[in-house]
């Protein structure tokens, strides 16, 4: 079977506030963004002949579609997609990239994901606001000031403490480990030191959700750069093992219908990497709010014996932890590019490039993705090729 190797990372600068000139659209993010992978791994436009796209959910007008290919240089493609499964999104493109290159269908291929929410006069959430339309369920649930995913995450993050026994103790521990890792990340939006009293004073969104709980949407992008050719690139990482899990929720009265699910996505790409959960140095795990670490751990089974909370405020996620988990901060305090940030971060670490954050002698890493309200789980198996 033919390797697949990371071998071009790409970022742009991660901006809490719109462009004053306009100039950061995300076809222009997407654009610097896939140069910046291109240089990285030492090759060209030409060089590439598969590209996969993948935006935030939404119709806007400056979605990042198919139409990047000509925008952004490329051509010749034997492999031009737009992948779209919200949160999960990054790692399907990465499963869909090795598969295609394992198959013949393309050599080289290009993953390359960018946003821009942040528009000037407009709150940082109005981008999601309106997120899943006024139809069915979701116009219900609008009519009824469910606006966004906030109070929605609020709601299952009072449904999973209250099924635990856990506490708001527990999301404050997720929320300061994060913001740890983020102080040795230069590319984090938020690096201020960050303790439980900072944590305890941070306004209320949706209770149990403070501000902190929540991440913060950026202006942004992240391209990738995969190939099976041996002759690109000099720092390699290789794709072991993915998977995917979508349990169809149907949110009905008399059913739990809030978490669990996805374990199966872990499993599977552990099983295709020839793995155990011992066996991984780092998890990189999407968190758009701290609740969702908590519930990953524990549905993930990445804690051994231990209650999640447990495991989060003992330090186990953090530098000397059994699990180094977000080590760039995270979406919470790291960058909000949905699930290119965890990936990036899994790349940066197992070249060994995280600086003062890096996790000596990490080889292997987890990635995981999710999307919508936990409907959809991805996840990605990496180590250090030789």
């Amino acid at each position: 079977m033919t390797n697949v190797d990371i071998v071009g990372l790409g970022k742009t600068r991660m901006s809490l506030r719109p462009s004053p000139s306009g100039d950061a659209t995300p076809v222009q993010l997407a654009a610097r963004a896939a140069r910046a992978a291109l240089a990285d791994a030492d090759i060209g436009h030409r060089d590439v002949d598969g590209l996969l796209v993948g935006s935030s959910q939404g119709v806007r007008p400056d979605r990042l579609g198919v139409g990047f290919a000509a925008q952004g240089g490329f051509g010749d493609l034997r492999l031009l997609e737009h992948v779209e499964i919200k949160g999960a999104t990054t790692v399907a493109m990465i499963q869909r990239a090795r598969h295609a290159i394992t198959a013949g269908e393309a050599s080289t291929v290009m993953c390359v994901f960018a946003d821009a929410p942040l528009v000037a006069g407009k709150g940082s959430g109005s981008a999601y606001a309106h997120s899943g339309g006024n139809a069915g369920a979701r116009g219900l649930e609008r009519a009824s000031g469910l606006l966004g995913s906030v109070p929605t995450y609020a709601l299952l993050a009072q449904r999973w403490l209250h099924v635990t026994g856990n506490g708001a103790e527990d999301l404050c521990a997720v929320a300061t480990t994060a913001r740890r890792w983020a102080e040795g990340n230069p590319d984090a939006v938020n690096r201020e030191p960050l303790d439980e009293d900072g944590y305890h004073s941070s306004p209320m969104i949706s209770e149990p959700l403070r501000r902190l709980d929540c991440a913060r949407p950026v202006n942004g992008a992240v391209a990738i750069v995969l190939t099976g050719a041996r002759a690109i690139g000099t720092s390699r990482v290789r794709v072991r093992g993915t998977g995917r899990e979508h349990p169809v929720r149907r949110r009905r009265a008399g059913a739990e219908s809030w978490f669990g699910g996805g374990r199966r996505a872990v499993d599977d790409a552990l099983g295709q990497a020839g793995m155990r959960r011992g066996d991984l140095d780092v998890a990189q795990l999407y968190d758009p709010f701290t609740i969702v670490t908590l519930i990953l751990l524990d549905e993930y089974r990445l804690t051994g014996n231990a209650p999640a909370g447990e495991f989060v405020r003992t330090g186990q996620l953090g530098p000397d932890g059994a699990l180094p988990t977000n080590t760039g901060g995270g979406q919470l305090s790291g960058f909000y590019l949905q699930g290119m940030t965890p990936l990036a971060e899994a790349v940066i670490q197992l070249r060994g490039d995280g600086g003062a954050r890096q996790v000596p002698g990490a080889t292997t890493a987890l990635v995981g993705g999710i999307g919508g309200r936990m409907d959809h789980h991805a996840a990605l198996v990496l180590e250090r090729a030789a």
